[in-house]
């Protein structure tokens, strides 16, 4: 399941990021995002999902997180 499926205020563990751009790769595991780390949805609104990463709240949209699988 990806983050558009997940449930507002639960703790997943991120599996797979996937994309094929190094760039995004690069950005994503700056804010801590990779495969291990504990990630949780804190709200989806129109466009964009809010999650938090470790200490950190990040606005990503829609399409970066169909790529973060958990």
């Amino acid at each position: 399941m990806n983050l558009l499926d997940a449930q507002e205020g639960k703790e997943y563990i991120i599996k797979q990021i996937i994309t094929d751009d190094e760039e995004i790769d690069a950005f994503l595991f700056s804010l801590g995002c990779y495969s291990g780390e504990p990630i949780t949805v804190i709200s989806h609104l129109k466009g964009i999902c809010i999650v938090s990463i470790k200490d950190g709240r990040y606005s990503i949209d829609n399409d970066l997180a169909s790529a973060i699988l958990v």
